[in-house]
């Protein structure tokens, strides 16, 4: 409170006492005791009433400690039950929840990851992978501003992610409770299989075998790779201590079409304590064509190299960058031509994709000649302003002709593209809408349009390389990117006509994979129909069981989540109840426990990691030193903190209330004595 409000109170509580006096004293014809009780009552109430009136401010300071907060982190994947260390997960987390100690000077958060993280202490310990970089990552990020060691109770064993232990991302110290024996066995294994997803026909695919040894005795052992009960590749291999790993290259033959499965093998050894390493199942679609593309431009840049990497991503498809001229004479040699910035050199091309009838994907950019493309093209004009404007992109939820996952388009950098009104002359579907500063423009950024088999689509904006790279930063995987310009070409590269139930899945899965069949319904008029009923009729053609699973509609997709099928080969068919559509497929789930494939726990990583976050490592039987340690170091002491709040007079309910009390009792003392 300054010094010039508190003259203000005093003047005014001489103001009130002489308001009093000069009404009860001077002017008054009464004397007496009670003159004295009216004459505090109106002191009382003046004095009030002027200093709300004068509102002064009043500082309140609370003091508080704050305490730290303990993040538990439980590995709920499979390899901890395998490695029958569930009870000692259990009773490190009870340990660790039940300490009072540790509970007096931290706030105890526990949390359970697979693939993902969760705030919840419910742990089976049945997810068939874990990735401990994630989560680990996610800590980070939650309490980056806060104090909040980690307790990582895990084996270290990791399936998906970036390798935790070398990493220099996590911002909080780290002690891991190492789960598991750390004993080194005699093993032998198959450490990975690389083999990609499909094959061409009468053509031989590769695949490459990276097979460990772990023991100091020389050894050897077969490797075999069989289709049914024929063998098709085997190897005899020679392992030592000082040979303790084999990469084999070979190839197989793609004989015929179809999802082809095979058995890799490697002999075990005497008194091998895991033998389930020792074998793993791979599948190979074998199909009879590919898809080639042509990327025409008449200049380099690099989104003429990102899309060439996103489409040759899948091997299925093919591209060959090639200028306007060129192509003339190979033009039926693509299923699709995508069409990068023309100009008036793109005119006899423009001709020749009209009398083919081909597909086409157009980007419009800076250097795009809008005068050639207006006159050109019969479907869309755009205003040539001779400007450009930045434009980010937001994913359209009600696209409907073919499935598209949002994969944070919104978090992508701006494209850049020519400033004007695109007005198109057909109906057209917008994918992606044009966005400006966190405007919606209402104007497509990527749209698609389709007349009979012919089917194209126009991206308004440059620079999409920039969305490859921020893909990857996103989900440190090119892979969603890539999904999603598959997507597109793979809708663009078909003639076929739209069909009213489309259903999108994989030949084949692992079975450490999830399993999510998706489906697309649509009306007569070939609108996505968001009141369809479907279901799924999914038959084992092994045991012959039959089930019957209901979709469920998110976004614009009905979708069957079948995660958790055992390994087997399955039809289905997806029909609706609504009307008389149906479609038919099959898949196949291969037998793949990824988390029973270790054998100890991962104790150096585990140790890695503590050292390179400042924390320390423990071990399941040696709960004591890790509370200890947690409680004595001083980094981890409660913070005393102070929260100043400053509350004007006028907030101050219970003023008011003294004000109605003394008003009210000098009345009511009046009127008792007559003097009203």
């Amino acid at each position: 409170m300054s010094s010039q409000t508190l003259l203000y109170i005093i003047l005014s509580g001489i103001i009130a006492l002489l308001v009093a006096l000069f009404q009860y004293k001077y002017k008054s014809k009464h004397k007496g005791k009670r003159t004295l009780v009216f004459t505090f009552l109106r002191f009382l109430s003046v004095f009030a009433i002027l200093l709300l009136l004068i509102n002064p401010k009043f500082t309140q300071t609370k003091v508080y400690n704050e305490k730290p907060t303990l993040v538990v982190a439980v590995d709920n994947s499979n390899s901890i039950a395998h490695l029958n260390q569930s009870e000692n997960a259990l009773r490190t987390l009870n340990f660790l929840k039940d300490n009072t100690e540790l509970n007096t000077n931290f706030n105890v958060k526990v949390f359970t990851f697979d693939d993902n993280v969760q705030q919840s202490d419910s742990i089976l310990f049945k997810s068939k992978g874990s990735n401990i970089d994630k989560a680990l990552r996610q800590f980070s990020e939650i309490y980056k501003n806060d104090v909040a060691p980690v307790v990582l109770i895990s084996d270290g064993n990791q399936t998906f992610g970036n390798d935790f232990s070398v990493s220099n991302t996590y911002t909080q110290p780290v002690y891991p409770v190492v789960l598991g024996d750390t004993t080194k066995y005699t093993d032998i294994k198959i450490q990975q299989l690389n083999v990609n997803k499909y094959a061409f026909l009468k053509n031989k695919f590769p695949v490459e075998a990276i097979l460990v040894y772990q023991g100091s005795e020389s050894i050897r052992s077969k490797f075999t790779v069989r289709q049914g009960n024929n063998v098709v590749y085997s190897k005899v291999l020679d392992f030592s201590k000082a040979n303790t790993s084999r990469i084999i290259n070979f190839t197989l033959a793609a004989n015929s079409v179809g999802v082809k499965s095979y058995t890799a093998k490697l002999q075990t050894l005497p008194n091998e304590k895991n033998t389930i390493n020792n074998t793993k199942n791979f599948a190979v679609e074998v199909i009879d064509q590919k898809t080639k593309i042509a990327l025409v431009s008449d200049f380099p840049h690099p989104d003429v190299g990102a899309f060439k990497k996103s489409i040759e991503s899948n091997e299925q498809r093919s591209v060959e960058i090639i200028d306007p001229y060129r192509i003339l004479d190979k033009i039926n040699d693509f299923q699709l031509v995508i069409l990068y910035q023309p100009n008036n050199k793109f005119k006899r091309l423009y001709e020749l994709l009209d009398i083919e009838n081909k597909n086409r994907l157009t980007v419009i950019g800076t250097k795009t000649a809008l005068d050639f493309i207006n006159t050109t093209s019969k479907k869309f004009t755009i205003a040539a302003t001779g400007q450009s404007e930045d434009f980010q992109a937001s994913l359209n939820l009600n696209f409907a002709p073919f499935l598209i996952e949002d994969i944070n388009f919104e978090s992508f950098p701006p494209l850049k593209g020519p400033f004007g009104d695109v007005n198109f002359t057909v109906p057209f579907d917008m994918v992606l809408e044009k966005n400006v500063l966190g405007i919606s423009k209402n104007s497509p950024l990527l749209a698609t349009f389709e007349n009979n088999t012919k089917r194209e689509a126009v991206l308004f904006g440059e620079n999409i390389w920039q969305w490859r790279a921020q893909s990857f930063l996103n989900e440190t995987s090119f892979n969603p990117f890539d999904d999603f310009i598959g997507k597109m070409v793979q809708y663009l590269a078909s003639s076929q006509r739209k069909k009213r139930l489309t259903v999108d899945y994989e030949s084949f899965y692992t079975g450490n994979t999830n399993i999510i069949l998706k489906a697309q319904a649509f009306d007569k008029n070939y609108q996505f129909d968001e009141r369809q009923s479907l279901e799924l009729i999914l038959e084992n053609t092994v045991s012959k069981e039959k089930s019957t699973v209901p979709f469920v509609l998110k976004n614009n997709n009905y979708q069957v989540d079948l995660s958790g099928l055992k390994a087997s080969k399955y039809n289905f068919t997806v029909r609706s109840k609504d009307d008389n559509i149906s479609k038919s497929g099959r898949f196949e789930v291969l037998e793949y426990n990824i988390e029973a494939q270790f054998l100890n726990a991962d104790a150096t990583k585990l140790n890695q990691l503590a050292a390179n976050t400042k924390g320390k490592s423990f071990f399941a039987n040696d709960l004591a030193s890790l509370s200890s340690q947690l409680l004595a170091d001083e980094r981890y002491k409660p913070i005393q903190k102070s929260n100043k709040n400053t509350v004007p007079l006028i907030d101050w309910k219970y003023l008011l209330g003294l004000i109605v009390f003394t008003l009210s009792a000098e009345w009511f003392f009046r009127k008792y004595n007559g003097l009203i």
